[in-house]
Formats: structure tokens, sequence, C-alpha cells
């Protein structure tokens, strides 16, 4: 039933007589594939100091993405990523490239990852431009909470090894 409603909207179900002469919105290959097909869906302990969540919505739309990354701390390398996705297909979409496009890449390198260049991927049209903004903004957010938490768990180890030498 789900997949068929997804057919409808993506344009790919039979159409009825009443709709004939309509043309559908037809969605880039790309992005009927990550969404029928998503990569990476998912999620991580979001307590393990080694994973990122970033959590970003567009309250005009609706749709609500969840990206994590998991990093490893000896080399700032990020070694597998998830997401979880409330929205369109759209969103759906350019969360599963997302979460492709970061894996085993360093941190810095996937802060250079632009919403234009997730859009130009999947051939958002422009009504779909804030999708790719959300993966970006998600991104961006996850890597922002890693380094909250590596900051946070190294000040405490440095509180603690200081509290042993001053004993």
């Amino acid at each position: 039933m789900l997949k068929h409603v997804g057919n409808r909207i993506l344009g790919l179900g039979k159409r009825s007589p009443v709709t004939q002469g309509v043309l559908p919105r037809l969605y880039h290959e790309r992005v009927v594939d990550h969404y029928n097909n998503p990569r990476n869906v998912g999620s991580f302990d979001k307590n393990d100091p080694t994973v990122g969540t970033g959590l970003v919505g567009a309250p005009a739309c609706g749709d609500v993405m969840k990206l994590q990354i998991k990093v490893d701390d000896k080399t700032g390398k990020i070694t597998d990523a998830c997401f979880k996705t409330f929205g369109c297909g759209s969103a759906i979409a350019s969360s599963s490239v997302a979460t492709e496009w970061v894996k085993g890449r360093q941190m810095e390198e996937v802060l250079s990852i632009k919403n234009t260049e997730i859009a130009k991927h999947l051939s958002l049209p422009p009504v779909k431009l804030h999708c790719s903004m959300l993966a970006e903004d998600a991104i961006k957010a996850a890597v922002k909470d890693y380094e909250a938490k590596k900051a946070k768990f190294s000040g405490s180890a440095d509180a603690s090894t200081e509290k042993a030498a001053d004993a």
C-alpha cells in the first residue's frame, strides 16, 4: 500500500483516465532510487561519545531529519553514518545521499559538502531545494554535536587527571 502511494507521488504508477491529460511531477531516477532503496537508515546510541547527532527540521513543509555520524577518535575519520527522516521523497533521498557522502571522510572535509552539490546530484527542482539544505544543516549539526561531546569528555578527563595529580 505504502509503496503504491509512494509510486503515485513519484509519478511511477498508472494514470487514471481523469489524470490522463495532466502531466505528473516526475522525479529524477536518483531521487526515486534513494527513496525506494534508502541507504544507511537507522540510528546509533546518541550517548556514545563517538557519535554525533544532527536533528534539523523545516516547519514550513514538516520535514524532520536526524543524521548521525560515528567518528574514529584517533583519525577523525567518519567510519559510519545513518539517518531517519520524516518527510517527502526528496528529503529522504537527500538524507540517504548525505550519509553515503560523509562515510570514510574526515570531519573537516564533510563540512565542505554544500546543499547545491546534493541538489545537483539528485536534480532537485527549485521547490525541493530546502531538502538538500536540511541535509547540509544535519551534517553540520552532527559534526558540531560530536565536537561538543569530544570537548566535554576530554574536559572531564582533564579534570580527573588534575584531581589525581593534586592528591
